[in-house]
């Protein structure tokens, strides 16, 4: 009979300790803070374009705007835009006025896809549209065999967008002329 109450004394501690554990599993919500970026950026990897085109693309779009950047491209897209080739590899395009020239039109729609990825990451990073510019890098990737010993082009691009701070320096320096009333 004493074997009996001890193990009811047990069995109803373990009872009171399973509702304070019920009482205390409750966990409290927890507010996430959002870090606040000052820049957006894009990492496309192993894409399967050319570099020395993506290149020449990322010289165009370089210091641009994301709208700005994204017309050209398309532009690109349905071949109204030429986008300059400086390398030697292309010659002059007679009687159209460019030189150099060409339409990469595979490496312009993988860059689309980028650019719009990089406006959505502008938006969700609170990031003002107008007053950014566009940093970007196109290097080799690793290359893969193909059958024959031949090998696929790959490209790792970074798009990065950034506050423009050369426009926020030339309105200080014009505030500073207007409040010193003289020529600097």
């Amino acid at each position: 009979m004493a074997e009996e109450i001890k193990q009811t004394k047990v069995e109803e501690k373990m009872e009171s300790q399973k509702e304070e554990n019920k009482t205390e599993t409750k966990k409290p919500v927890v507010e996430v803070k959002k870090v606040k970026k000052d820049y957006a950026l894009v990492n496309g990897l192993n894409l399967s374009i050319s570099p020395k085109e993506t290149g020449h693309i990322c010289d165009m779009i370089r210091w641009k705007n994301v709208d700005d950047a994204i017309k050209m491209v398309e532009e690109v897209i349905v071949m109204k835009r030429p986008v300059k080739m400086t390398s030697r590899e292309y010659p002059h395009q007679h009687g159209k006025g460019v030189a150099g020239a060409s339409y990469p039109i595979n490496a312009a729609k993988e860059v689309l896809k980028e650019l719009k990825q990089l406006r959505a990451n502008a938006i969700y990073n609170e990031l003002e549209l107008e007053n950014s510019v566009i940093q970007c890098k196109a290097d080799k990737a690793s290359r893969p065999y193909r059958r024959g010993g031949a090998r696929f082009k790959r490209t790792n691009l970074m798009l990065k967008l950034v506050k423009n701070e050369k426009q926020n320096k030339k309105k200080t320096k014009d505030n500073k002329k207007i409040k010193s009333g003289g020529k600097k």
